[in-house]
């Protein structure tokens, strides 16, 4: 099967980084497609043909097959001549023109998930600054294909055992409130609107939500009140969310105004009591 849009949009969002941050030309990548050994190219960015289009890269052949079978940076001064790869590629790659060719592999878990590429039309060196830049973009594509399959993993759990057989105060119950927190820290990173959807409305599985006219809480607020419940500083609760400390202080004073609290912990249980949080 191949790569889900939203992740063919990671793919695409790294590609125009890597060009703004380098001035590199063209800059091209794709996934590994589930359960086959080759990566197929689906995204490109300021080529002129369509040449690599849909090219399905087998792992050891080429530039990119033998950055996927290391699973390390592969570089070429002048592909089409270079000792140092296959050629299987030759006449896509001369099509679009391309000469010198960086290729970084995205690494997740130990395990290849794709290939981003940058290129020169003509043949010289890449320097080093080049290099790091394109290995910056695969890890951007890596933490956000983290983020996606721990969203994933943490929906199939709740589906798995819904929280309707549990009570508060049972042994299961903190896992209940730790999946909850793990949420909706997931959902403010996640940009791919469906998935975010479904992470929110399986927080709504694991809490009860409050009855009509209760006290209700800014999305913002409630994601940081769940990880103040979960035991997160101000610090902790910042980085999970990507928001600065003082934010979080704000979001935190503002949810416990609203909730009547005058401490952080009376906020939680204020929260917990209204059906805000499991």
């Amino acid at each position: 099967m191949a790569a889900d849009t939203a992740e063919a949009v990671e793919v695409q969002r790294a590609l125009t980084r890597l060009r703004r941050a380098t001035g590199l030309p063209v800059a091209f990548g794709g996934l590994v497609e589930s359960g086959r050994r080759h990566m197929r190219i689906s995204e490109l960015s300021g080529n002129s043909t369509q040449s690599l289009r849909a090219l399905a890269v087998i792992s050891g052949n080429g530039l990119g097959g033998k950055a996927v079978a290391m699973a390390r940076p592969c570089v070429v001064t002048d592909y089409s001549v270079s000792r140092q790869i296959s050629h299987e590629y030759d006449i896509p790659v001369a099509a679009e023109g391309l000469r010198s060719v960086v290729a970084v592999p995205v690494v997740v878990r130990r395990r290849v998930r794709g290939v981003l590429y940058g290129a020169l039309r003509t043949a010289q060196p890449l320097g080093d600054r080049t290099i790091n830049a394109a290995v910056e973009a695969a890890r951007d594509v890596e933490q956000a294909l983290v983020v996606r399959d721990e969203a994933r993993e943490l929906l199939a759990t709740v589906r798995r055992e819904p929280v309707g057989d549990r009570t508060p105060g049972d042994g299961a119950w903190e896992q209940v409130r730790e999946a909850h927190a793990a949420l909706r820290a997931l959902a403010s990173r996640i940009a791919d609107p469906t998935l975010r959807s479904e992470l929110l409305d399986a927080c709504g599985l694991l809490s009860p939500g409050p009855p009509p006219g209760e006290v209700g809480l800014a999305p913002r607020e409630l994601d940081v009140l769940t990880c103040i419940a979960s035991g997160a500083t101000n610090a902790v609760t910042a980085d999970r969310l990507g928001l600065r400390p003082e934010t979080v202080k704000g979001y935190l004073r503002s949810a416990m105004r609203r909730l009547g609290a005058h401490s952080r912990w009376e906020a939680v249980v204020a929260a917990r009591r209204a059906g805000l949080l499991p």
